[in-house]
């Protein structure tokens, strides 16, 4: 009998294969991103204490309020530089990228463009 892996599991795989290289910490934190059907996620996490440091979600009223669909390219950038002046206010100027296990493309590539934009080092 076969067994079939879903998408999210073989995405959770290969999250799994980066983080064993990477993490953040409070001078360099990991700018996570998470991205689901309807929304997108981003946070700045410290890894040595466990914490996160900023976050920004299009599920916020004043990120996503205004947009037509959260789903979008357009909503993905503003979610980067939402996370980016966030990281600014706080002292952060350079951060470790951390896709989550998706393609670098899309929604992934237009927030951390954003971010970069906005000033953040990666």
């Amino acid at each position: 009998m076969a067994t079939t892996t879903s998408r999210n599991k073989l995405r959770l795989r290969r999250h799994e294969r980066v983080r064993q290289r990477m993490s953040g910490s409070a001078g360099r934190p990991r700018l996570s991103v998470f991205r689901s059907l309807h929304h997108i996620y981003a946070q700045l996490v410290d890894d040595a204490t466990g914490s996160t440091l900023a976050a920004a979600s299009t599920r916020e009223k004043s990120i996503g309020g205004d947009l037509s669909s959260r789903k979008t390219v357009g909503a993905a950038e503003k979610v980067g530089t939402a996370i980016a002046e966030r990281a600014k206010q706080r002292g952060i100027t350079a951060v470790v990228f951390d896709r989550g296990g998706y393609k670098y493309h899309g929604r992934i590539k237009a927030l951390a463009d954003a971010a970069r934009g906005a000033g953040l080092e990666f």
